[in-house]
């Protein structure tokens, strides 16, 4: 998880983000994301990234994550990440663009769902 300099490795920021994002779905939806993309058959592959890196996050630092979903487009959803550690301190923010996709043709896009909208109307920012 972190490196030689004591502070996480960069790609472990996105493994990090995508822990949240899992996570997030019980709060917003109230399901665990397995039944999102078991039951539902709904996956959401990543098809954009980017990340500032604002301060390091160092060994033994708790990191507090803020999901929100800037839009939600016909097929995408765009969501914002922001984590910052136990001193309130910013760290680093990601937006990155999932697509909606069936999980048995996940090369297919598919409308994003009314009931998903609303759910993650709790998280949605202006």
């Amino acid at each position: 998880m972190v490196d030689l300099a004591k502070i996480v490795y960069y790609p472990r920021f996105w493994d990090l983000a995508h822990r949240f994002y899992e996570e997030s779905w019980e709060y917003t939806c109230g399901m665990h994301y397995n039944e999102i993309l078991f039951e539902k058959k709904i996956a959401f592959p990543l098809v954009h990234s980017e990340a500032v890196f604002l301060h390091p996050i160092s060994y033994g630092d708790t990191v507090e994550c803020t999901i929100t979903v800037p839009r939600i487009g016909e097929t995408s959803i765009s969501w914002h990440y922001e984590f910052r550690n136990q001193n309130g301190t910013l760290c680093w923010t990601a937006d990155q663009v999932t697509v909606c996709t069936d999980m048995n043709e996940v090369k297919r896009k598919m409308t994003v769902p009314d009931w998903m909208r609303d759910c993650l109307a709790k998280i949605r920012s202006s």
